[in-house]
This record gives structure tokens, C-alpha cells and sequence, in this order.
């Protein structure tokens, strides 16, 4: 067993294929709490640490904290550019419409402009990490069988649940992989997406009897196998030219029935509890009973410069003040494009024309469009003597009067909500969009502001919505989603600002709800009812109230796509969502500046995954190169 430091680090040897010629070979990563190779396997509880290590892999890239100790070779690429969910981020959202980044480092600006190589820097940054984790997990499991404890099966079930968490992302990333399950140094053999497919399967069918009903918060339970599974059989029919819609279907409804559930905590009570997802707290505001895998971060324990210290960093320039965001200083890199942006455009006359016909109740006043002399803004009949309307309004005063006859109009003589014929007007407080209603049945009416989808997090002072120019921070609006302060304004836990400690969600239950409805749609045997009540409670959450609630007939592919996108966006889902559409190298579908058009052009459908990197491929002749690279 003292050798068992040197199996653990002959990483991409061991397990997709390089040999080493890189020096992240000759060092000895070793688990968070530096245990000697001695004590490593010497009982359950050193080996827990170990497996700490296995977790750690998603989220840190060293030993000695954010940088100078990496686990890769920091003359491949630099250690903070190398974390799992920063890569995850590269690959799956930069290359989308979801994301822009002004920065020039060699290999960066390939990813949005989509004309990326076998040498790109990220791409093989993300493979080499995913190997290590293949290698690190392969090493675990061997060691970890041969101790003669209970617990410790649990522990190497989580292992696995790890090792096929690489590799559902090496099938989504680059297809065509070696499949290593021990520890060798013999030079492995390229397999394909179905043989990978089809292991990932069987382990997350095999383990989810072997992992415990619940765990700690950040390790994974059989639920995790459950999600795991309904992510893979969602993609089978891209990946494997099987479709497997039902499965996906079955094993979401396992989660959906689970323990986990949609945050619906607003505990900072801004009118919506999806924001509490992405702050400084989210492993106790609530959030975490939503999470089912999750990347652990703290800005004292556990520093990057990835994770979510990358996101809130790069994602603030310009006019924005960091300090609202709980850190030191932007880095000015990251914004979206208008292809988000208008995916959150609330369109007023689209809401009133699925609202019912036009009446001869309207709208007068100096709050309206038209002011007190008319013509008056019509409502549209919902029902029996029932009406409503979305309405842009002044701060001022409104009636309502019908057919534009001051003979018949209500105003509210107590500014309670109660009609009085010919009463006093009433009071509109503030400019904005409203949804009003009147209901003479029972001589009532209601006048709330109506709350749009508050996930759409963007900061727009300075900014322009068109993007002329990549580098140009300004050029397209910034994303505020992520902060490094908690549901009562405080900073995270680094009190210099500098490192973060939001969490960052792998898998989650929204996700999970969205993938039922896309594969009931697609022909899985669900229910098409739960299908839209999953989705209204995904949206309700957004919306803060009912107001955004779709129907039967709202509910097609096209619009799971984009709700994916509004509830999902820049946690490293959009990529591979895209692909699953045919939309991610079409002309289908276009975003700025891809296909390296400012306008957005179609690509080679080759880049749908990603090239084996070339220096993989230098090493190790048993492997060939993915088509088109």
C-alpha cells in the first residue's frame, strides 16, 4: 500500500492515455488533510479523507490552496483556468449564446467564435481534468475494496458515482474515450460512446442500492444515481442513436418523489426564491434542499480561482461596484448576449391577447397611455362580467368607465379595492406595468404591478445590448446571477473579498423537472398534466406569483428549450442542450459572433463535440482523432 501515491498520480496514463511527459505525472496529489501514504487506506476513517480528495477534484486543482501547488502542469495551462465547473463554464456556455468573454488569452476567443483545434488550451485542460478524476476515483476503489469495513461500501459506491460523473461529461465532451476502470499502466484502447454509455448506465443502476438514502450536504445519496440517470437517458438519442425518453421519464419521477424539492424559501424576500440558489449561503438558506450535486466552496477553506470565485469576479466591470457583489474588484470579462436577454422580454400585447376578447370597460385617467380625455386603454373580457389587463401606467390617478361614457364608470370612494358608481379616483403610486382586473360580479377590482420573470439577473447601466465589439466590456449586458453575499447582505466568508464562498449546483431539482417535461414531450411515457405543473412550479418560483403560468398549449420543445435557458443559465447546461436540439452548429439557430460572424453563421456539425487533444493523441497511438479535427 505505500506505493499507492505513486498509482494515484500516474493520472492520464492510468486512465485515458497520456504518458508522462507532463509533470503533473512526477507529483504526488494527496487528499485535503495531507495524510501520509502509510495512513491513507488504514481505516474507514483516513479513507473518508481520501474520498474527500475524489470531491475535491470538481472543485479545487491543487494542494497548497488557489495556486502553487496544481495537480496539472502549469506550463499546460494556469491552475486557476484548470477547475472542473471554470472549464464546465468554457465549454458549455462561452461556446453558446449564453456567454462572451473579453479577454485574449490564446485558445479563449476560439470557444465563442466556435473554430477551436486539438491544441486548445481549455478544451484539453477539461480532459485532462476529467482523467484525473478517472484515475483518481480508479485508485480509490481498488485501495479503498480492501478494507473490511461496512461504511466503507458506501464510500466506494460514491467513488463510482464520481467516476461515471466523468464520464457522462468525457460522452458529452469528446465521445470517443478509453474506458479505464483499474489501475495499469498499460497504454489504453480508444472506446466509444456506446460502450461509455453503457458502463455509465450500468454503474448508476448498480449503485443506487448501494448508495445511502440521504448523505452529508455535498456528498451524493441514490438520488444523485436517479438524476445522473435521467440526465443520461435524455441524451441517449443524440449520443446513442437510441432514444430512451421513458427511462429518462421513470428515473425523474424517482427524484421528483424524493426528498429534494424546489427551493421556495425567499429568504431575502426580494419577491423570489430562485436567487437564493446562486448566494453566499445557499448550502443552509434553503437552497440546499434543491442541490442533489453540488461543488462546495469557501473563501477560507476552500480557494480557487475558479468556481464560483471566477463567476462573480468575471462577471463584474464597467460601471458595476464590486462591493455589492461581496468581493474585492471585478475582473471584466464575462457578459451575455441579446439571445439571453430577449428570452426574459416580456411582450404586453402578447399577454393581452391570451387574456380573452377586447370589451367596452377601459382605462382613463392621467395614469393611462391617453390621460383623462381618452381614448380610454380597453380591457379584455376573462369571464362572466369579469375583465383584465397588462398596462403600462404613469403615477397618477385612474376610472374605469365604460364605453368611454363618464354616465357609467367606478372609482373607489375608500382606496380599498371596493367599486363605488362615480367614486374617487384611484391612486396608481409608482410608473410601471400593472395587472389590472374588474370584476363586477362583485364589484371589485385589483391593481398590482405585475412582477416578470425575476431570473433574468442583468446589470444594463452603460451597457449595450448589441455586441460590436468582444472585448469591449460594455458591448453586451453583464450577468448578476452569482454573488459572494448571503440572504442578509453579508460577504461571504473571505473578509478581503477576494474568493468566494457561493456554492455552485452540478444537478439540481428544477433541472431535473425540466428534463421530465422535455422527454414526455418527446414520446416518454409521463404524464403531460405533470408535465405543466412542474413546469408553472418552476416558473411561479420566477415570477414570485401565478402571473407567469403557461398552458397545455404553451407547452412545446421549443419552449422547454427556452425555459431551460431562463432557469439554467451559465451552470454549464446549455451546450450540450443545444446539441440535443440540433441547434448548436445549424443555421437553425444563432447567437452573435458565432461561427466567428457577428451575425452568427452555422458550423461544421464535427463541433458538436470536442477534438481528443493533440497531445493526447502524440502519445498514445492506440487512439484516433474525432472526426473533422
Amino acid at each position: 500500500m505505500k506505493n499507492y501515491l505513486k498509482l494515484f498520480v500516474s493520472v492520464l496514463t492510468l486512465s485515458l492515455g497520456l504518458v508522462s511527459c507532463h509533470d503533473d505525472l512526477d507529483q504526488s496529489p494527496i487528499d485535503p488533510d495531507a495524510f501520509t501514504e502509510e495512513d491513507v487506506y488504514a481505516n474507514a476513517q483516513e479513507a473518508k479523507s481520501a474520498l474527500a480528495k475524489l470531491y475535491a477534484g470538481y472543485a479545487l486543482t491543487g494542494q497548497s490552496g488557489p495556486a502553487g501547488d496544481p495537480d496539472l502542469d502549469p506550463n499546460d495551462i494556469d491552475e486557476g483556468f484548470s477547475q472542473y465547473t471554470r472549464m464546465l463554464f468554457n465549454l458549455n456556455e462561452l461556446t453558446t449564446d449564453h456567454a462572451v468573454v473579453g479577454w485574449g488569452d490564446p485558445g479563449l476567443p476560439d470557444l465563442h467564435g466556435m473554430y477551436w483545434s486539438g491544441s486548445n488550451d481549455f478544451s484539453e485542460a477539461m480532459y485532462f481534468r476529467l482523467a484525473q478524476e478517472v484515475s483518481f476515483c480508479n485508485s480509490f476503489i481498488e485501495n479503498a475494496s480492501l478494507l473490511q469495513d461496512e461504511v466503507v461500501t458506501d464510500y466506494i459506491a460514491e467513488a463510482r458515482f464520481l467516476r461515471a460523473f466523468a464520464y457522462y461529461n468525457l460522452i458529452d465532451f469528446y465521445a470517443n474515450v478509453p474506458l479505464q476502470t483499474t489501475v495499469t499502466t498499460n497504454l489504453p484502447t480508444q472506446s466509444n460512446r456506446q460502450d461509455l454509455f453503457n458502463f455509465v448506465e450500468a454503474e448508476l443502476l448498480d449503485i443506487q442500492n448501494l448508495l445511502p438514502d440521504s448523505n452529508e450536504y455535498g456528498r451524493v445519496d441514490k438520488i444523485a444515481a436517479w438524476a445522473l440517470l435521467s440526465k443520461l437517458y435524455l441524451n441517449s438519442e443524440v449520443w446513442t442513436n437510441t432514444p430512451r425518453y421513458s427511462d429518462c421519464v421513470t428515473f425523474s419521477n424517482n427524484v421528483i418523489n424524493s426528498s429534494y424539492s424546489l427551493n421556495t424559501t425567499d429568504a431575502n424576500n426580494n419577491g423570489t426564491a430562485y436567487d437564493e440558489l446562486f448566494l453566499a449561503d445557499n448550502n443552509s438558506n434553503g437552497a440546499q434542499n434543491e442541490f442533489i450535486f453540488v461543488t462546495n466552496f469557501d473563501g477560507i477553506n476552500s480557494q480557487t480561482y475558479g468556481g464560483t470565485t471566477f463567476l462573480v469576479h468575471a462577471e463584474i466591470g464597467g460601471s458595476m461596484i464590486a462591493s455589492e457583489y461581496g468581493v474585492n474588484g471585478g475582473w471584466a470579462g464575462l457578459r451575455t448576449t441579446k439571445n439571453l436577454v430577449n428570452k426574459f422580454a416580456v411582450d404586453i400585447n402578447d399577454l393581452n391577447n391570451s387574456l380573452g376578447s377586447l370589451s367596452d370597460w377601459g382605462l382613463v385617467g392621467d395614469a393611462t397611455t391617453n390621460g383623462w380625455d381618452g381614448p380610454d386603454m380597453e380591457m379584455y373580457q376573462t369571464g362572466t362580467n369579469t375583465f383584465a389587463l397588462y398596462a403600462d401606467l404613469s403615477a397618477g390617478e385612474l376610472k374605469f368607465r365604460f364605453n368611454e361614457d363618464w354616465g357609467n364608470n367606478y372609482g373607489d370612494d375608500d382606496n380599498n379595492g371596493s367599486l363605488d358608481a362615480g367614486g374617487a379616483n384611484i391612486p396608481v403610486p409608482s410608473a410601471g406595468t400593472y395587472f389590472v382586473t374588474l370584476d363586477l360580479n362583485n364589484f371589485t377590482y385589483t391593481l398590482d404591478l405585475f412582477t416578470s420573470d425575476k431570473r433574468g439577473m442583468f446589470y444594463t447601466n452603460g451597457q449595450n445590448l448589441e455586441i460590436e465589439d468582444i472585448g469591449t466590456f460594455t458591448d453586451g449586458y453583464a450577468v448578476t446571477k452569482f454573488k459572494n453575499i448571503d440572504s442578509n447582505g453579508n460577504q461571504g466568508n473571505d473578509p478581503n473579498g477576494e474568493f468566494v464562498s457561493t456554492d455552485l449546483p452540478l444537478i439540481r431539482t428544477a433541472e431535473i423537472y425540466l428534463n421530465y417535461a422535455e422527454a414526455t414531450l418527446r414520446g416518454g411515457a409521463g404524464d403531460m398534466n405533470l408535465a405543466l405543473n412542474l413546469v408553472n412550479q418552476i416558473r411561479e418560483r420566477a415570477y414570485g406569483n401565478a402571473s407567469g403560468n403557461i398552458s397545455s398549449g404553451d407547452l412545446t420543445l421549443n419552449f422547454i428549450l427556452d425555459e431551460r435557458s431562463r432557469e439554467l443559465y451559465w451552470e454549464g447546461q446549455r451546450r450540450t442542450d443545444l446539441v440535443r436540439y440540433n441547434y448548436f452548429t445549424t443555421g437553425a439557430y444563432t447567437w452573435p459572433f458565432k461561427g466567428n460572424d457577428p451575425e452568427g453563421t452555422s458550423v461544421g456539425d464535427f463541433r458538436n463535440i470536442f477534438p481528443i487533444p493533440t497531445s493526447i493523441l502524440t502519445v498514445n497511438s492506440n487512439l484516433s482523432q474525432n472526426n473533422g479535427y
